[in-house]
């Protein structure tokens, strides 16, 4: 097919790879523009800009799509389909209707289930037993187009949004290419979503990462899991902020947040949580051993 790639992170670098790899035209991608990041604030591009060059496709960076000249010259590209991954801008009706077959979406979820753009860290977060990637057909609604493939993947006791992030990532890859060569063959006939069982995936933010230790320690368990390696999740000690990036449910109890021992369980409204990996900032991430040789926090210390 002759396509279109619309995609900024990590995530959606596989997908673009395999696409080309299975000789498909994908005549220009599209991604976010440069973005200033680290100390100096320089530019950089995006892993997706970085991954279409490399591939010897044109890359457009428009800061929207609205304008009517953006518009017309992604019409101008004449195109079969345009396959869409975490690109981060909504696509207007006239981008959706422009290539021949539509506009085609990786979602990292099993849809209708977290619709929206954290459904990786909300599924670990909320204690789901199974995720996927869903390939849907794109309408004007917020991830409720009609589905054209999907395949779940288990999410067991050590996953991680990383590690989910990445295996997901791949399985979208895998899926895509299958998903259009259906289409080619009219193989693949498109399924309305259901509204049953539908979910939000609010967008993650760096205080959400905070541990409070008023819950119980399962839900922390997890909100370590799924936080890593962002937004991240954290703690107070006085006026340190120290990141958490690996605990384990303890069978003690006490007044939550309290230190319980030696090492560094803390208390929490249901449980304890025993911090296994922690990083001080501008610090290396170290085991809690190691920390609290040179970084005391004594049992009976109570953690905000």
């Amino acid at each position: 097919m002759r396509l279109a790639f619309f995609g900024t992170p990590d995530f959606a670098v596989p997908a673009l790879q395999a696409l080309a790899a299975a000789g498909h035209e994908v005549v220009c991608a599209y991604s976010q523009p440069p973005r200033g990041a680290g100390r100096g604030e320089k530019k950089r591009r995006s892993p997706v800009h970085d991954a279409a060059e490399q591939l010897g496709i044109a890359v457009r960076t428009p800061q929207s799509l609205k304008d009517a000249q953006a518009q017309a010259d992604f019409a101008a590209l004449d195109l079969d389909a345009a396959v869409v991954v975490a690109y981060g801008l909504i696509l207007p009706k006239p981008i959706l209707d422009a290539p021949r077959r539509g506009c085609i979406n990786i979602h990292a979820s099993l849809l209708p289930r977290w619709r929206g753009a954290a459904p990786i860290q909300r599924a670990i977060l909320a204690g789901d037993h199974e995720t996927g990637v869903t390939i849907m057909a794109m309408d004007e609604g917020l991830d409720t187009g009609p589905e054209l493939l999907r395949d779940a993947v288990p999410i067991d006791p050590s996953t991680t949004g990383e590690s989910l992030h990445d295996q997901l990532s791949a399985l979208g890859a895998r899926l895509i290419v299958e998903a259009l060569a259906g289409l080619a063959a009219d193989r693949i006939t498109p399924v309305p979503q259901t509204e049953d069982g539908a979910t939000y995936a609010a967008k993650l933010t760096r205080e959400e990462g905070r541990l409070d230790w008023d819950r119980p320690a399962a839900e922390l368990e997890r909100q370590v899991r799924a936080f890593s390696p962002w937004p991240g999740a954290w703690f107070m000690h006085g006026e340190a902020r120290l990141k958490v990036l690996s605990a384990e449910m303890a069978s003690e109890s006490g007044a939550p947040g309290s230190v319980l021992d030696d090492q560094l369980t803390v208390a929490c409204g249901d449980g304890a949580l025993r911090l296994t990996q922690v990083q001080r900032e501008g610090r290396a991430p170290v085991a809690a051993a190691a920390l609290l040789r040179g970084y005391p926090i004594a049992p009976g210390t109570v953690l905000a």
